[in-house]
């Protein structure tokens, strides 16, 4: 059997559906026990639960197709008046196949209770006192039919804007992500022209380092996260590349928790802070300058990132200088963690510039 909504029926649904049947029908025998006794005619209590646990478990068995009708034929939308008039004539049926259904029942328990009546006498009776009521139930079946449909249409529509949110934030990130690979490129390239002019064979090495690093790049995909020790080997290849350029003038100082290597950081979240570390702060200056990067973890479940230089710093009242590497980086960030990661870019007071990122991991 299949459920309203398409898929295959679980087995494990059906204790619970029965016990909802059951308790209905111990509510209903309670009260006919308690009124009986209230109004000077006594029942006996097993009379009472086997009366009620009858009528209610019919009720349940003809709530399957009475549910599937509710789905199939949705009082929503178009042609709603014939589909009324459907679940009238629905309701009809129902409370005459609840009738029989019943009155047969109570043939078969009426030698055990002591009590045989003809089919005919319980019959009438049954359909005078229930036909009504049985109705009220059908509709009662139908509106929550209604009611859980429109509850699971509420789940579906949150399910799908989550998920299209997913993909518009993966798409973000991917833009983000290249808009920063052309920017990388054009810098490399510069450099590179630049030292045409002083060493040839240098510059060739470069391009083909530079090559391997663009493959290297490449070969990621759309991954949106690396491990450290993968980010930290890319960080290293584009290095190479600028030390060839700053030879003695360019130090690199690296204080790096091991224990972290495994964890996840944003793809190509480093090297355009080291970019911006080399290009802003060392070299402007006339002697040799260092790049610290610092990589530790605060507290708990967080990870930071530093990139230092030892530059001239930040010129004076400047709280930031946003290039395309640096906004790009805040924006990954908080497309990629919301309000979870954290990013700074602030003068040290020894002079240089220090950028921070605090991100989950």
């Amino acid at each position: 059997m299949r459920s309203p909504r398409g898929t295959t029926w679980n087995f494990w649904r059906l204790p619970a559906y029965l016990t909802v049947w059951t308790l209905i029908g111990l509510a209903f025998a309670g009260q006919h026990y308690l009124t009986s006794a209230k109004v000077g005619a006594p029942v006996a209590w097993a009379s009472a639960i086997t009366g009620a646990l009858a009528d209610w478990y019919v009720f349940g068995l003809l709530a399957l197709p009475a549910g599937w009708l509710a789905h199939r034929f949705n009082l929503a939308g178009r042609h709603w008046r014939l589909r009324i008039a459907l679940h009238l004539v629905a309701g009809a049926v129902f409370s005459l196949l609840w009738i029989l259904l019943r009155t047969s029942l109570a043939q078969l328990l009426g030698p055990l209770r002591g009590s045989e009546k003809p089919f005919g006498e319980i019959l009438r009776y049954v359909l005078v006192a229930t036909f009504f009521f049985n109705m009220i139930v059908y509709w009662v079946v139908v509106t929550g039919a209604h009611a859980l449909a429109y509850y699971r249409s509420f789940q579906d529509r949150e399910r799908n804007v989550l998920e299209l949110e997913s993909r518009l934030a993966s798409a973000h990130l991917h833009a983000l992500r290249m808009q920063l690979n052309p920017h990388f490129l054009f810098n490399a390239l510069n450099g590179i022209g630049t030292l045409m002019y002083r060493d040839v064979d240098a510059a060739d090495t470069m391009l083909v380092k530079l090559a391997g690093l663009l493959r290297q790049s490449l070969d990621r995909g759309e991954q949106l996260t690396v491990p450290l020790r993968e980010e930290l080997d890319f960080l290293d290849r584009y290095l190479a590349l600028e030390q060839m350029r700053f030879g003695d003038r360019l130090r690199i100082v690296r204080e790096i928790d091991e224990i972290l290597l495994q964890t996840h950081v944003p793809t190509l979240l480093l090297q355009p802070l080291v970019e911006n570390a080399i290009k802003h702060g060392v070299e402007p200056l006339t002697t040799p300058g260092t790049v610290t990067l610092r990589i530790d973890r605060p507290g708990p479940g967080r990870v930071r990132l530093c990139v230092q230089d030892d530059g001239r710093g930040l010129p004076e009242g400047t709280a930031t200088r946003e290039g395309v590497g640096t906004s790009n980086t805040r924006h990954r960030l908080r497309q990629q963690y919301g309000g979870a990661a954290t990013f700074t870019l602030a003068a040290c007071p020894g002079g240089g510039t220090i950028a921070t990122i605090e991100i989950p991991g």
